[in-house]
């Protein structure tokens, strides 16, 4: 995939949290009044942030940039075959863990649409969460060209505190090769719940599940 100038990067990852797709003639126009776009890339980078507009676009008709809800197996299946990159977050509706890693996942999903993320109640997957072993919850699976690569189960790798940030749960996504670059910002906090204090939560025994 072709390496993103870190000028149009910039432009395109700025959080826009009232319009996440941006205005293509707004984000041009703040590409031209970066000082380090007025050089001899100008061109090239106005070219660059034009062609990934287009290309997010189509990722999104295809269902990309969306955190997506499975109802049944199946769809889980055509959402890790369908594409090269994509995330599931194996689930139960009780889990308050499950629920975190839900928000963290949703915010990632918007920001990163190379990557199918979509998510499964465990009690409506029964065979696939015994062909994946899966006993820990949350449980967040990565897959590349329909393969399992890694999993994410609990809070173990990320602090073990229910106030990691999205940040650092991009950046493990990120050592497995299913995100392709790093799009969330250094401060971005915890999201839906936790005191991002670390230490382990009251409640961690949710992910406790088999």
């Amino acid at each position: 995939m072709t390496t993103i100038d870190p000028t149009v990067a910039k432009v395109l990852d700025k959080d826009r949290s009232e319009d996440e797709d941006g205005d293509e003639d707004t984000l041009l126009e703040e590409l031209e009044s970066d000082t380090a776009a007025l050089d001899a890339f100008r061109e090239k980078r106005m070219q660059q942030l034009h062609d990934e507009l287009h290309r997010a676009r189509k990722m999104q008709s295809l269902s990309h940039g969306a955190y997506s809800p499975a109802t049944n197996e199946r769809e889980v299946l055509t959402h890790t075959t369908s594409t090269k990159f994509s995330v599931v977050h194996f689930f139960h509706k009780d889990f308050n863990r499950c629920k975190i890693m839900d928000s963290h996942l949703e915010v990632l999903a918007r920001k990163h649409f190379d990557t199918k993320f979509a998510s499964i109640d465990v009690e409506k997957a029964p065979f696939l969460v015994e062909r994946l072993k899966v006993r820990v919850l949350p449980c967040v699976i990565a897959f590349i060209d329909g393969k399992s690569v890694d999993r994410i189960e609990g809070f173990a790798e990320l602090g073990n505190t229910d106030g990691f940030s999205t940040k650092m749960l991009e950046l493990r996504l990120l050592a497995c090769g299913v995100l392709v670059r790093e799009k969330v910002d250094e401060d971005a906090g915890g999201v839906g719940g936790g005191t991002g204090s670390g230490g382990k939560n009251a409640e961690s025994d949710d992910d406790d599940w088999d």
